[in-house]
């Protein structure tokens, strides 16, 4: 199980890299390892407002259909094109081209929520 030491975690499985006042947000290595591949990827437009702990969109692997949800409000400034071509991508390269949107943070304080690396690391290591 790969995790990044920089990102937060969410325990919903959804990593966020904050670069100033935006965060991009992907699915977890162990979340897809857990999934198995993914078939479809439902996310959110240019525009839409996103609200910590409701769905920001949904995925469907051969194993389960899920709900993703945001670990941060915030207003939706890009999302992965490629994900609609190649939802794959996720299983492949869950940090870097599997990324799923980017965000402007609306709620800075909700950071604080989220765990770093050590204790999503601890909490879902050994399952």
């Amino acid at each position: 199980m790969e995790i990044v030491k920089e990102y937060q975690y969410s325990e919903n499985h959804i990593w966020v890299r904050v670069d100033g006042n935006r965060a991009t947000i992907g699915l977890t290595d162990f979340a897809q390892e857990e999934f198995g591949v993914i078939v479809f990827i439902e996310l959110p437009a240019v525009g839409d407002k996103l609200t910590a702990g409701e769905p920001l969109g949904s995925m469907e692997s051969v194993k389960t259909v899920t709900e993703l949800y945001a670990p941060l409000s915030g207003q939706v400034l890009d999302f992965n094109r490629e994900l609609g071509k190649n939802p794959g991508l996720i299983n492949m390269s869950p940090y870097q081209q599997g990324w799923i949107v980017t965000v402007e943070i609306a709620d800075a304080s909700e950071l604080d929520s989220l765990w770093d690396a050590a204790k999503y690391e601890q909490t879902y290591a050994h399952e």
